[in-house]
Order: structure tokens, then sequence, then C-alpha cells
């Protein structure tokens, strides 16, 4: 609703009004665009995210797909505690919510699957790691 002048011979309120108005419609047009934008840029930056996240999930279920493969070929070739934590790391790795993005509990549940990735790789004593997931020691030395 645009406003009105009060009297017809207050040239310099017509001013103020248009003023006005042009001001708004300028900013309801800027907040379009830019809700627009927004969009668009939270799509591309979580397509990226959910793609590496993806990546990274697939990668921990190519372990353990391998993992419980050896196990049927030689079931004595780990311990029992190595085929328990194989198990629970394929058992999170299914349980991760990837068609909840919103979920709260998801960095947390990335960060156990992680952990119980390298606990099994500490046990069998093998050095193997996910290539795209950014090391912190790596990072600090490109930081210096």
């Amino acid at each position: 609703m645009e406003p009105k002048p009060t009297g017809p011979d207050d040239f310099l309120e017509y001013t103020v009004l248009l003023d006005e108005t042009q001001y708004n419609e300028g900013y309801r047009d800027g907040y379009s665009d830019g809700l627009i934008s927004g969009n668009e840029e939270g799509r591309g930056v979580g397509l990226k995210l959910g793609f590496q996240i993806g990546e990274e999930l697939g990668f921990y279920r190519g372990c353990v797909d391998v993992w419980k493969s050896v196990i049927r070929v030689d079931s004595g070739s780990f311990s029992l505690r190595i085929k328990k934590s194989i198990e629970q790391l394929g058992e999170l790795v299914g349980e991760y919510p990837r068609l909840e993005p919103e979920n709260e509990r998801i960095q947390e549940m990335m960060d156990t699957i992680r952990l119980k990735f390298r606990l099994i790789l500490a046990n069998l004593g093998v050095k193997l790691e996910y290539e795209g997931y950014p090391k912190s020691s790596k990072l600090e030395m490109e930081d210096i």
C-alpha cells in the first residue's frame, strides 16, 4: 500500500513518498532475487557435500564388504573382536540417515563411523586412509 500525501499543495511530500515507494519496491525485488540466488547456492553446496559424504560412506561400505568376504573365505582370518567391530561398522554405515539431511545427529554419526574405522585399522595393524577426508596434520603443515 502506497502512502498518500496529506494535502494537494504539498509537492515535497510527493517526492518523499515517491522515494519511499521506490525504496520499498527495490527492497522487495532484491529480497526475492536474494532468496532465489541463495536457494541456488545452497543447493549447489548441499549437492557437493552430499556427494562427498556419499563417497566416504561408500569407501567404508567397500572396506566392510572386502573384510566380510575375507571372513567368508577364511573364518579364522580375524579375531572375534575385529569381526564384531567390522559388523558394527557395517551397521553404522547402513544406519546413516542418507535421506535425512536435517537430522541433528549426522555429524555425530559420521564421527562414530570414522572412529570405528580407525579402531579396526589399529587392531589390524594396517594403515589405510580415505583420501577424500582432510587430515589435520596435513592441513596444519600446509598452513605453515
